[in-house]
């Protein structure tokens, strides 16, 4: 608990007097019962969670949550699941993420109606998704940290957020690498006053500059595209790069993610339980 005051007295010896109701004010509240809780203690900078490089995870999005998955890291929806799924994973000591779509509107979640359509670009290749105006951080923070504190009430240790990489992508605004940066950095701080870390997702190429904001990254088809090299900024600061193939059999590439010390799944794009490891 943090005290916001203190009594103040005229010196060390402080009149009779003066001390008589200070004296009272205390054996007052000594009879009283327990004082109110204060505000909960801010974060300490510095102190959040951070993955190793290699550790092994699980990334699961879709069906019914699977918590037996032998993987000390769990990477889920952060709206489909609830406090009881987390305290499940966290009672099996793992580590839980909790997903967010912090770069696209959904039309299926259930804060979709405080968007404002001037916010709402193009599709961005996925159902009843659209990218966002990232520059508009008037209207999106408020959104994006009640979505993180939403997280942080349900117990997750840390964020993945999705779609950030918008300027990359025709995206129906004239978004720039600076707006990117500056928005990235913005989700970056937000979960962190919550006390979550938080992940890079993707964004390959603005990693050297964002790597000291985040606490980790995942990275979708590196291996495929022959991009793994870009993320070696994470791992060489001691962060886990939590990475998954789609199309790539683990043979095509577990021997260079053993090499990196990226934490590599096999997936399918449902990101259901179905998982293969480099290791099994």
């Amino acid at each position: 608990m943090r005290w916001q005051g203190r009594v103040r007295g005229t010196g060390p010896w402080a009149s009779l007097s003066a001390a008589v109701p200070i004296l009272l004010v205390l054996l007052t509240a000594c009879t009283s019962g327990p004082p109110a809780p204060g505000p909960a203690p801010e974060p300490t900078p510095g102190t959040y969670w951070r993955p190793e490089p290699g550790v092994d995870w699980q990334w699961q999005l879709s069906g019914r949550l699977d918590p037996s998955v032998d993987a000390p890291v769990y990477d889920i929806d952060g709206f489909e699941n609830g406090a009881a799924q987390v305290a499940e994973l966290h009672r099996r000591d793992r580590k839980v993420i909790c997903y967010l779509s912090t770069g696209a509107w959904e039309e299926f979640r259930p804060d979709a109606g405080k968007f404002p359509a001037s916010v709402l670009g193009k599709g961005n290749g996925w159902k009843g998704e659209r990218w966002l105006d990232i520059r508009s951080t008037g209207v999106l923070e408020p959104l994006m940290d009640a979505r993180i504190a939403m997280c942080a009430k349900k117990g997750f240790d840390a964020v993945e957020p999705d779609n950030m990489d918008a300027y990359l992508n025709t995206s129906g605004f004239p978004l720039t690498a600076d707006d990117q940066l500056r928005y990235n950095r913005l989700i970056a701080r937000l979960a962190h006053a919550h006390g979550l870390a938080v992940g890079l997702k993707n964004d390959l190429d603005q990693i050297p500059e964002l790597e000291p904001d985040f606490d980790f990254a995942v990275n979708e088809q590196c291996a495929q595209y022959e991009e793994c090299d870009a993320v070696t900024p994470f791992i060489e600061a001691g962060k886990a790069v939590f990475h998954a193939e789609y199309e790539l059999e683990p043979a095509r590439y577990c021997a260079e993610s053993r090499r990196l010390k990226l934490s590599s799944l096999r997936k399918e794009y449902a990101l259901g339980p179905w998982r293969r490891t480099c290791w099994a």
